[in-house]
């Protein structure tokens, strides 16, 4: 149930996206304070924010940057009265998804809210890349990152273009001349046998289960024993 941070100094425009939000199935936190806002984004405990700018005690851009610096960004959409071209502008430059001028249809607010989340997840699928195992095993090409279960493994050049060589083709058996040739890009056969070295240090960097993740076919080579998911 995603968590929706509602930070509004106007009492009823709070109580009343609330019920609209909670009505669908959202989790839903209020406050009037920018400071109390900051604090909810640091402890991690949001996935989306509506912004009114005018706040009481900061200024609502503030929160902005601050969610748009958080790791992974939280999405925000702004509420706000200041309507003109150069505030939805300024907005929308410092990293807004959505702004939304007041007066507002609270049922459109929670339209806007499911569609900012929708792309959100959308976007972290396509640069997720590929899991293995269940979603236990993750590789991602494009910033050469391996996550097994919650840990980002800290892999050399060599074990990570094993683990990717292998996860290219889930099941297949690489002999280790192909390996060298696919993670080194040339032929060299003292460094072969090297392979099963870098085998045994990547498999103790994925724990108890290297073995299986890593799996060895006597007299052939390695192949990735978990398979690619969907």
């Amino acid at each position: 149930m995603p968590t929706v941070l509602v930070v509004e100094d106007d009492r009823d425009i709070r109580d009343v996206l609330r019920r609209y939000l909670e009505r669908s199935d959202f989790s839903v936190l209020t406050t009037a304070s920018g400071v109390e806002a900051l604090r909810l984004l640091a402890v991690g405990q949001v996935d989306l924010v509506l912004l009114d700018l005018g706040l009481p005690d900061i200024d609502g851009t503030d929160v902005l940057i601050a969610a748009r610096q958080t790791d992974p960004p939280v999405p925000v959409i702004v509420l706000s009265a200041r309507s003109t071209v150069p505030d939805r502008i300024q907005g929308l430059t410092l990293g807004a998804d959505d702004y939304v001028t007041k007066p507002f249809s609270p049922a459109e607010v929670v339209l806007r809210v499911s569609t900012v989340l929708s792309r959100g997840a959308v976007r972290a699928k396509e640069g997720a890349g590929p899991s293995f195992g269940c979603g236990r095993l993750r590789i991602d090409v494009s910033s050469h990152q391996v996550r097994l279960d919650t840990t980002v493994l800290d892999l050399t050049p060599t074990e990570w273009g094993l683990l990717a060589t292998l996860a290219g083709a889930p099941g297949r058996v690489f002999s280790r001349y192909e390996l060298v040739n696919r993670v080194r890009g040339y032929e060299f056969s003292g460094y072969e046998r090297s392979i099963d070295s870098h085998v045994k240090n990547l498999r103790h960097k994925l724990g108890p289960d290297g073995s299986v993740i890593v799996t060895t076919v006597i007299g052939v080579g390695y192949r990735l024993g978990w398979t690619r998911d969907g």
